[in-house]
């Protein structure tokens, strides 16, 4: 079964729980964010490339370069220079990383617990982050110089949190008990 008709699925279970009529007014999935802070860059100019053309191969999408807006001496960081990456997954790419993550990539977790149910925003938003991006399969170990995190952030249409985690664990997200 696809991530896709699993999600269709979950989507009319959903609106059967919360009793809507409409399927329209149900929760779903609006995009899912990606970001990386990269400010080992200051230092090494090569490391935001690395990290450009790894985060392409686990998104499948080229991303871009974020800027820092303004200098801040205690973190030796001036305005314009080049501080982390970032990508927004829509639609079919969207659910097929979906899929890679919960299925693949957090199982390969270090000491993998689940994950926090206390990450959502209050807007039926939830960021996840990943302390090595390495658990991705897309990823081989041979040309890994430096491991780094990446916070992902699922937007969804939920007017709540617990609707919004209704929707997640419906996609199979395993939430720590």
């Amino acid at each position: 079964m696809s991530f896709r008709e699993i999600y269709n699925q979950a989507r009319k279970e959903l609106q059967k729980e919360l009793q809507i009529s409409s399927i329209e007014a149900v929760p779903r999935l609006i995009k899912v964010s990606l970001n990386i802070g990269a400010g080992a860059a200051i230092s090494d100019p090569n490391f935001i490339e690395k990290v450009t053309q790894e985060l392409a191969l686990i998104t499948g999408q080229k991303p871009i370069v974020t800027k820092a807006r303004k200098s801040i001496a205690g973190f030796k960081v001036r305005e314009g220079v080049a501080i982390g990456v970032a990508t927004t997954l829509r639609g079919q790419r969207m659910l097929d990383f979906l899929d890679r993550l919960v299925n693949v990539a957090l199982p390969r977790v270090r000491d993998f617990q689940g994950i926090p149910q206390t990450s959502f925003d209050g807007h039926g938003n939830y960021t996840l982050g990943l302390k090595e991006h390495i658990v991705f399969p897309e990823i081989t170990l041979d040309n890994i110089e430096k491991t780094f995190g990446l916070a992902i952030t699922i937007h969804t249409t939920a007017p709540t949190d617990e609707q919004a985690k209704q929707l997640l664990t419906k996609l199979h997200f395993p939430f720590k008990e």
